[in-house]
């Protein structure tokens, strides 16, 4: 995965770790308020359910308690019989004997003169006969169940049904309804029809009507359905409540959260990271400027030089990342990368041409890896080049150290690599150790070149390199008035605009063929 992709992915990662703490934090107090409010209500539902099954069990029991009486109907050892029925299970408001469906008798007023029953309303799976919204014997208007078996009916109030304290924080209404024929047998409040028929035309066990939440509870059994019902207020300001319990959590790990990534953000953002993706993706090019022989104006190689573009167009030269490179640790895999590339692009070539070389500039640093001459001894074996072929340029900052440098520029010149020594003259010390130095061509630096009318350093170089027998390499040469100086004062090798700017691969090769080497 490539730096920028990376960075791409901690934004979006930044963007979602701000939002989604806080959005996570309304969601959960959302969640919990709701949670809380669902499970209250859906206890109360349970409890109105397991109450009405109870009752019914308690009227199947009742009936099967009367029916076992096998005295003469009506008489008051019957009577007698019913009224402990009625008065055993508290549930049980009246027990009535029938003779077909006409009321004989019953617990209440003995000789019963009510008119004879109408079909009933259900019946259910047990074949027990149901009668829904049927007032008890001594003419009260309130509407009662009757539950039959046999010859006998019990009477309950169905306000019984509903009869329960609820243990929320919040007041929680129930309605029994008949479905038979959607008929409220009892409602501990005024019921809104329109939820019963929203239910039964989406046959829901949830609704949300007019700020309220209804929970929706069949019962086929029994012919009957629990709805419980509350305000959704209550459940609002829980909400509220909560929310100022998780907000400010949310808020904290956003921010940490933002802190961590910026700083990561940074990070990947910085030139390092920058120079590693580019250095990992290959996006780093190699030009090459051609090396000329002064005697006869035939180029005799080039010098590697690596650029780094850049998205808007632009070139990063040496100069800028060459340093960062050696600060970071990334001098290594970008001396590598180079050694890659200059094969890769012209590997065929120096095959074919084995007279051409091309030198490379490579870093004090590099001198200090273990692995360093074996990486050149592979990379050219694996390409067919010969050592000679590839030289390497060398600043004299990376001769300072000649415990660490001179082994492994002696393993480079036995390999059969040229050494030159790069920018001479630059530093400080460049005169009083060249006698030390073990190098094959001494770079002269452009400044000397740009100066050659004023300057007397430059011809002191020149001959202090002919008594060292060192081969000399004019850089940055722009005129022929400049050409023809070095050339007369007896250096080998010139580059710079006179001749060419650094081309491409195939330009350079292009150039060449154009210059001779066939």
């Amino acid at each position: 995965m490539t730096i920028a992709r990376l960075i791409k992915i901690v934004t979006a990662v930044l963007l979602l770790s701000v939002l989604l703490p806080v959005a996570f934090s309304l969601w959960l107090a959302r969640h919990q308020a709701e949670a809380h409010f669902m499970v209250e209500l859906n206890a109360y539902t349970e409890r109105t359910l397991t109450r009405t099954d109870n009752i019914m069990q308690q009227a199947k029991a009742a009936l099967t308690q009367i029916d076992r009486f096998h005295g003469e109907p009506c008489s008051e050892a019957h009577l007698q019989a019913m009224r402990r029925t009625s008065f055993v299970f508290r549930h049980v408001q009246e027990v009535v004997y029938l003779q077909g469906m006409t009321p004989l008798c019953s617990s209440l007023v003995g000789r019963s003169t009510s008119q004879p029953l109408p079909p009933p309303t259900w019946i259910n799976e047990s074949n027990y006969p149901i009668w829904f919204s049927t007032q008890n014997d001594i003419g009260l208007p309130t509407p009662m169940i009757m539950v039959g078996h046999a010859s006998h009916v019990v009477l309950i109030d169905p306000s019984s049904f509903i009869d329960l304290i609820p243990f929320s924080a919040w007041p929680i209404n129930t309605t029994i309804l008949g479905l038979q024929r959607n008929r409220i047998l009892a409602s501990s409040a005024p019921f809104d029809m329109t939820v019963w028929r929203k239910a039964r035309e989406s046959g829901a066990d949830k609704i949300e009507y007019r700020g309220n939440i209804y929970l929706i509870r069949r019962m086929p059994r029994s012919g009957a359905a629990v709805v419980a019902w509350a305000s959704q207020a209550p459940q609002t300001a829980e909400i509220r409540k909560l929310q100022l319990i998780w907000l400010p959590a949310g808020i904290l790990i956003s921010l940490a959260a933002a802190f961590c990534l910026l700083r990561l953000l940074r990070r990947l953002q910085s030139p390092r990271y920058r120079l590693q993706d580019g250095i990992k993706n290959n996006e780093l090019v190699v030009h090459y400027q051609p090396i000329i022989r002064l005697a006869d104006g035939k180029p005799t190689g080039a010098e590697a030089l690596i650029r780094w573009p850049q998205p808007d167009g632009s070139m990063l030269t040496p100069d800028i990342f060459i340093p960062l490179a050696e600060q970071t640790g990334l001098i290594g895999p970008l001396t590598r990368q180079l050694v890659h590339n200059v094969l890769h692009d012209l590997g065929d070539w120096l095959r074919t041409h084995p007279q051409q070389h091309i030198s490379i500039n490579i870093s004090a640093f590099d001198l200090h890896e273990p692995q360093f001459v074996d990486m050149f001894s592979e990379a050219l074996a694996e390409n067919g080049v010969a050592p000679s072929q590839l030289a390497l340029e060398i600043t004299e900052r990376g001769f300072a150290d000649p415990s660490l440098s001179g082994p492994v520029i002696e393993r480079l010149r036995a390999a059969g690599h040229a050494i030159y020594i790069d920018d001479f003259g630059t530093g400080y010390s460049s005169l009083s150790y060249l006698e030390d130095l073990n190098v094959d061509i001494l770079k002269i630096d452009k400044s000397f070149v740009d100066a050659l009318e004023y300057k007397t350093v430059t011809p002191h170089i020149i001959e202090m390199a002919k008594t060292l027998k060192l081969e000399m390499v004019a850089e940055g040469v722009e005129n022929e008035s400049q050409a023809r100086w070095l050339r007369e004062h007896g250096v080998q090798y010139a580059q710079g605009w006179l001749y060419s700017k650094a081309l491409p691969a195939e330009a350079f090769i292009a150039w060449c063929k154009d210059h001779g080497v066939r």
